[in-house]
């Protein structure tokens, strides 16, 4: 084998991935958003969730996307942590499908039948087919259809030039000592896994070993442990997908994790010891591509077939791998055996509704007072409240996404999109708490201090702001909608505060009174306090629309609000004179 085998080798890989990657993505967009809609519904019957994993995986030939779409329905709360963990159990044995085809290639035979069953024979014909669907026809399905046939085709091109640039090494001594090493168990293991974790597919994997055996150098007792690894290294891929996802997201990835890892032990210990003792003949015999994937789906099936049974106590172990903050306490409110009472459980999330508002303007609060006065502590609670903050709306989304799959009234209906509406500008509340924070922590890192005129208009803004939360808050917990009838017009007052303080550190510039940089650190303050009066005023847009139940959205109640009358004038003279600054 030289180095042009070697870029054969390369380009056939690189041809394997990307009709993978094709044809996965065309299968899956030819079947529209059906898959969802089917796991998004799944029961919690076991054997129906393992037949739907198993069969969305062998339609969209990929494990790794199925269980990334399982980690993001756990996320998103339409779907339970002990429903991902058969789906996830079905996709581990819908993956051998690919190893199935690719096998296809090492079919031996002159009769016209088995000549047509090889790639060699039919790849080209789909190929055609496939460019005439896919450059030819308007319809979008039968576009589809086009690219799943070239995606197969160039996959199955991709396995034909890595077979043939390895073929070389049949008759190199020094390939097949190398490979004797992956006959230790341990190193197989590890070989496979690693592989599989850098080209994020055991599909593809498993094709680059099926390559490999045409070399007639890969034996049964080093492709049963790459094999069991590469089932391990697939797990990368639904681990990443869950960083930033909910706690059960998190749990579901450990699942398939966990799954793979012990069933990859128990079976690799249960063949090992049975060796020693009967001395399997097939062991130290040469494997082909129908071999290996006898090989991946027996180990996926038996996995299955041992772990099945165990699925809550897979379930236990992930829950004591990522455990509940204590925080978890202020969510069980939200308990979902109140699904069958919506009326109840949608006065339950009003409430946590009202939990996280407070949590988010406490908050904010803490935010502003670090602007002038630092502390290390208070800024460690701040990011922590951000954070609880985040997990509430992740908890309160999932559970009105739950109570709206329920049979509801058109009044609770309606309370649940305006909930929803809420828990988002609030959220974004503490986020603009955080973006305060380090302001306050560039102010003081960078020793900056602004002149006597900055500081007071800061103070007066500042305050303004605090008091519009505060009404927001107080009209939220109370339902009181004249209260939030007040909210509109002091962020306009907010509005005029923001652009005139703006304006006046521009004529102190002009003056030498004041620099650039701090300029950039006033301008940030004042964008974050600005935006959280904008979130003030939506909540109170959103309040008296609950109050009154009118359907309207936000900009279109809000010129039916300003039209208002002599109430929104009064309201707006006063905080414009309670809040009013001179002029730089």
């Amino acid at each position: 084998m030289d180095i042009f085998d070697g870029l054969r080798l390369v380009g056939g890989l690189a041809l394997f991935l990307l009709g993978m990657n094709l044809m996965g993505d065309a299968l899956e967009k030819k079947a529209g958003g059906k898959l969802k809609t089917i796991l998004e519904n799944l029961t919690s019957n076991p054997l129906k969730g393992f037949l739907l994993g198993l069969g969305v995986t062998a339609i969209i030939q990929s494990s790794s996307a199925t269980t990334v779409m399982v980690v993001g329905f756990v996320s998103a709360g339409v779907m339970t942590l002990h429903q991902a963990i058969y789906i996830i159990m079905g996709a581990n044995v819908g993956t051998t499908v690919t190893a199935w085809l690719l096998s296809l290639a090492g079919i031996d035979g002159t009769s016209f039948f088995l000549t047509l069953l090889k790639p060699s024979s039919f790849t080209p014909v789909l190929a055609l087919i496939g460019i005439v669907l896919y450059l030819f026809c308007k319809a979008p399905k039968r576009k589809d259809t086009g690219m799943i046939l070239l995606g197969f085709a160039v996959l199955m091109t991709g396995m034909s030039e890595m077979s043939g640039a390895v073929s070389g090494l049949q008759d190199v001594p020094e390939f097949a000592n190398f490979l004797l090493l992956f006959s230790n168990p341990l190193f197989g293991v590890l070989a496979g896994a690693l592989l599989t974790a850098i080209i994020q597919s055991s599909s593809a994997s498993v094709g680059i070993l099926q390559a490999l055996s045409s070399t007639g150098a890969v034996t049964y007792a080093i492709a049963i442990p790459i094999i069991m690894g590469q089932n391990i290294g697939t797990c990368v891929t639904a681990l990443l997908a869950s960083v930033d996802a909910t706690k059960n997201a998190k749990r579901a990835a450990m699942v398939h994790l966990y799954f793979n890892i012990i069933g990859s032990i128990v079976l690799l210990t249960l063949f090992y010891g049975a060796n020693a003792v009967f001395h399997f003949s097939f062991v130290n015999q040469t494997t082909d591509e129908m071999g290996i994937a006898i090989v991946h789906t027996a180990f996926n099936v038996l996995c299955t077939l041992l772990l099945m049974p165990f699925g809550s106590l897979l379930e236990k172990l992930a829950c004591l791998t990522v455990k509940a903050d204590r925080t978890e306490e202020e969510f069980r409110i939200l308990d979902e055996n109140l699904l069958a009472v919506p009326a109840v459980a949608v006065e339950r999330c009003r409430a946590a509704v009202g939990a996280m508002a407070k949590r988010s303007v406490e908050t904010f609060g803490d935010a502003i007072h670090m602007l002038a006065h630092y502390e290390p502590k208070t800024a460690e609670e701040i990011r922590r409240s951000e954070d609880l903050v985040d997990r509430y709306e992740d908890r309160i989304g999932a559970f009105l996404v739950k109570i709206s799959a329920q049979n509801l009234s058109d009044e609770d209906s309606f309370e649940c999109t305006k909930l929803l509406r809420l828990i988002g500008e609030f959220e974004r509340i503490s986020d603009h708490a955080v973006n305060l924070l380090e302001s306050a922590e560039e102010i003081k890192e960078k020793q900056i201090s602004f002149s006597a005129q900055a500081k007071h208009e800061l103070a007066v803004i500042t305050h303004a702001v605090q008091e519009i939360t505060g009404i927001t808050l107080d009209s939220l917990c109370s339902g009181n909608a004249e209260e939030a009838a007040r909210v509109e017009p002091l962020e306009q007052v907010i509005d005029e505060l923001h652009d005139q303080i703006k304006l006046n550190h521009v004529l102190r510039l002009q003056k030498n009174e004041c620099t650039i940089e701090h300029g950039f650190i006033l301008s940030d303050i004042l964008t974050n306090l600005e935006r959280v009066a904008d979130h003030c005023s939506n909540v109170g847009v959103c309040i008296q629309e609950m109050s009154r139940h009118l359907p309207l959205g936000a900009h279109q109640y809000l010129e039916s609000f300003s039209e208002e009358q002599p109430q929104y004038k009064a309201q707006y003279e006063e905080y414009h004179k309670k809040y009013a600054l001179e002029t730089a």
